[in-house]
């Protein structure tokens, strides 16, 4: 589903990633951990072409998006859905005018059939009660899982999670992983950018560490779980920077 060759990106004189390589395979989720400022959430934008790559290649479908245009990004963008760390919603506008705005957007559907499809998807969000609240009154947990909604209206193929659960309660948390587990269970595919390790063992078939610039260690939960002394278990009791 998406192959990423030999990544390159630098700002300035500070290069972010020296040469990431990495698959994921379709109905697969890839958990992607790392230090503050370790080029994650870059990562993550590159993949749908919010940022480019000074070299390498990333594929998706078979089609390299770093010699895309802007124009030919939107097709990808329709099968490669980011869900915004903060959920990224319009302030100005309801929940619903929130999740109606790509339907009208993008596809030929009357008013009626958005209503319905809107309707379905808050419910199995449990957020049914939400429709005509705006997002300065929900909850962080709420913004996170209408954003979620949003990203997923189109139905793509493949799901980017920036920090899903990141400052929410467990309660919130459980909600996102539920939501993620769903999204696997319908063979969508994803990748995870996060700090919590319960979440990522939970959801995710495989996890990789990008550390120093380059993504050199994928292991499944079972085997970090297993051994104490993998670098991602060190990792996630903060010992590696």
């Amino acid at each position: 589903m998406i192959e990423v060759r030999r990544f390159k990106k630098r700002f300035g004189s500070k290069e972010v990633h020296r040469g990431v390589s990495f698959h994921v395979e379709q109905g697969e989720c890839l958990g992607l951990i790392g230090g503050s400022g370790s080029g994650k959430s870059v990562l993550l934008r590159s993949l749908i072409g919010l940022e480019k790559a000074d070299s390498g290649s990333i594929v998706i479908e078979g089609q390299d998006i770093t010699q895309m245009t802007e124009r030919e990004l939107i097709g990808i963008r329709k099968k490669v859905a980011y869900a915004f760390q903060g959920g990224a919603l319009f302030d100005s506008m309801t929940v619903f005018d929130n999740l109606a705005y790509p339907l009208r957007e993008h596809t030929d559907l009357k008013e009626s059939d958005i209503k319905k499809k809107i309707r379905d998807l808050l419910f199995e969000f449990g957020l049914a009660d939400s429709e005509n609240l705006f997002p300065g009154s929900l909850s962080g947990g709420m913004q996170k899982r209408v954003g979620l909604a949003r990203a997923i209206i189109l139905n793509p193929d493949t799901i980017l999670y920036d920090e899903p659960t990141a400052g929410l309660d467990p309660f919130n948390t459980r909600k996102i992983s539920e939501m993620i587990l769903r999204l696997k269970a319908k063979k969508k595919t994803g990748i995870l950018v996060t700090h919590d390790m319960p979440v990522a063992f939970e959801v995710c078939d495989r996890i990789a560490l990008l550390v120093h610039g380059n993504l050199d260690i994928i292991a499944k939960p079972k085997e970090i779980q297993q051994d104490a002394l993998h670098p991602i278990s060190i990792f996630a009791h903060g010992d590696i920077t």
